[in-house]
């Protein structure tokens, strides 16, 4: 194909903007789909994401309008994928920008701007959902002036819903979006923007061909992991794999390579042809990706142990960023530490975890990786607070913390500075984007892990929207809370936190764990300490039983010889009983009050 016919482009919005439903429409009117086989969210292949409503993995798909090739990327909206989303704007020249015409300018719009900024991309401007009542066209052309600094002129209003003016956005795409400019004759290069594993065919890898050629039957080899392989197959999208003979420069497809593992051709990484082709140059821009929220997956019973290892290995088959390792709890029994790069990822893991492969799970309080310097000069890195050594050896720990920005109306400024404070956080900068202030802050990403998002949604009645990005790590005064049940340290429940915030978290979890922990025979103390010195406590009482109730009259010894004998054996089960422990207790800091 003549490069000068071809445009590659992806969908950036904020999540629930519409995104998913603008590709629908415009495949509908470039007739790549039959009506008969159009569905809604037709890119959205997984069950979780049509049913979530939310796009979990990026899908390619070339569409012919106009005597040219477009190759649309639609790109997941939340932010756990911000590193997929920047790969995906590399493999581009121009950006559609969807916005909620009833909801405006939003966090992760904004993250998402800078991201196509940064990569110099073509942003053509779209208003979605002009035809609800509740759309304020006026405002949120305003805002995206702000933004962008377009004309009004420059702005699509469109409904991706009924189909109204999605031919104005496939014409702004012609006429604004420059052509690739890469070079047939350079050596080969091509950027991988995705990847994922298939139990028939091996790794597919989703690529834009930047400079040379790949064709069928090539000897590829991909320059930042070191691994080769070979080009089984090739070909483009529309929606379904359409084989070619080659993917020239600029083109969009996918290769079927005989890997057996996604860490083999990682995201960002450049792939290059074997031979006179080859290239040495890689493309800018690759890092590793690195997760940073941890949380331990266990089976409640053990006899699943072995079942759960196999899910979560084919699991990572696909997932590049999964990372895991084998943990062992006195309390659990065995189980598997996972890193996730954030709340979502974890949760869409979990949820494919217990529908795929039909496993029963505990899943332990989500928790950050921590940086410990030793007074033996030796540094640690600890996924999970009971792995911390005894506190004489430890000369300080870093936690990780993070940049973050809120868009909120400007009515519930106040209340989210007061959020981020509550959180240790701080305020950096308050700005305007006409009625909304973007407010910046950093603060400790430990804080913001089990219910932050709900309490934002909470404080500004649903309008607040929020978007973060890793900032580093810092020397901070942090401890170890340990809790106990029936003086029986639980070490799966053990928390890193700041000393200023332990007493108050010892408090609240022991309490939260008052109402999870069945009542027994015998009085159960629940208590929370660092190190050695115990700072809440609270008690379940035993159930009562009147073991009295059939004396009639008599002397009174006859009675406390009675009670007495039953506190000597309520005295023996609390020496030898066990607390039998609910799963709920393990995600006690998830639950909400």
């Amino acid at each position: 194909m003549d490069q000068s016919h071809i445009r590659n482009f992806c969908i950036i919005a904020h999540i629930d903007h519409g995104k998913s439903t603008l590709a629908d429409r415009m495949m509908e009117q470039t007739a790549t789909v039959d009506k008969r086989d159009m569905k809604s969210q037709l890119l959205d292949s997984m069950e979780l994401e049509r049913e979530k409503g939310i796009t979990i993995k990026l899908a390619p798909v070339r569409m012919r309008y106009r005597d040219c090739d477009l190759n649309l990327i639609d790109t997941p909206g939340h932010v756990d994928f911000s590193y997929e989303v920047s790969r995906s704007l590399q493999a581009c020249e121009g950006a559609v920008l969807v916005v909620d015409a009833s909801q405006g300018v939003q966090a992760q719009t904004l993250a998402n701007v800078y991201l196509a900024l940064e990569q110099n991309l073509v942003i053509i401007p779209v208003l979605n959902k002009v035809d609800l009542p509740a759309a304020d066209v006026p405002r949120v052309s305003r805002e995206v002036i702000n933004l962008l600094g377009c004309a009004e002129s420059d702005i699509i209003k469109i409904s991706a819903k009924t189909g109204e003016n999605v031919d104005q956005v496939l014409d702004a795409i012609v006429e604004r979006v420059p052509a690739p400019a890469g070079g047939a004759d350079r050596p080969t290069r091509a950027l991988i923007f995705d990847s994922y594993y298939d139990d028939y065919r091996g790794v597919i890898l989703y690529v834009r061909v930047v400079d040379g050629s790949i064709g069928k039957d090539n000897a590829i080899h991909m320059l930042a992991t070191g691994a080769h392989s070979l080009a089984l197959e090739v070909g483009h999208l529309s929606p379904k794999m359409s084989p070619d003979p080659a993917l020239e420069a600029g083109e969009i497809g996918y290769i079927v390579t005989n890997l057996k593992t996604t860490r083999d051709a990682n995201v960002g990484d450049t792939i290059t042809v074997r031979g006179a082709q080859q290239s040495e140059l890689a493309l800018p821009g690759y890092k590793n990706v690195q997760p940073f929220v941890y949380a331990g997956f266990f089976p409640v019973s053990n006899e699943d142990y072995q079942d759960l290892k196999d899910a979560i290995e084919k699991l990572s088959l696909s997932d590049s960023a999964l990372q895991f390792e084998l943990e062992n709890s006195p309390v659990l029994g065995y189980g598997i530490r996972i890193g996730f790069l954030g709340l979502l990822h974890m949760d869409i893991v979990r949820e494919r975890l217990e529908r795929e492969y039909d496993l029963d799970l505990i899943v332990t309080n989500p928790s950050t990786d921590y940086h410990v310097s030793l007074t033996s000069g030796e540094k640690l890195d600890i996924k999970s607070a009971s792995e911390l050594p005894d506190r004489s050896m430890v000369l300080d720990i870093a936690e990780p913390w993070i940049r973050g920005e809120i868009v909120v109306p400007k009515d519930y400024i106040g209340a989210v500075i007061q959020l981020i404070v509550g959180k240790r956080g701080q305020q950096k900068n308050l700005s305007y984007i006409d009625e909304r202030a973007l407010i910046s802050f950093e603060a400790p990403l430990a804080n913001l892990l089990t219910d932050f998002y709900d309490q934002l949604k909470s404080v500004t009645s649903g309008y607040g929207s929020f978007n973060y990005e890793l900032d580093g790590y810092r020397i901070e005064d942090l401890v170890r809370v340990d809790f106990y049940v029936s003086g029986e340290i639980i070490d799966a429940l053990s928390i890193m936190c700041h000393r200023s915030e332990s007493l108050a978290l010892g408090r609240e979890v022991t309490k939260k764990l008052k109402d999870v922990v069945p009542r027994q025979s015998f009085e159960v103390s629940l208590q929370a300490a660092i190190g050695g010195k115990f700072i809440a406590r609270e008690d379940i009482g035993a159930y009562r039983k009147d073991v009295t109730g059939y004396l009639y009259g008599g002397d009174v010894s006859r009675k406390k010889k009675l009670l007495a004998k039953q506190a000597r054996g309520k005295k023996r089960m609390k020496r030898f009983g066990k607390v039998d422990i609910p799963s709920e207790a393990f995600t006690v800091m998830l639950r909400r009050e």
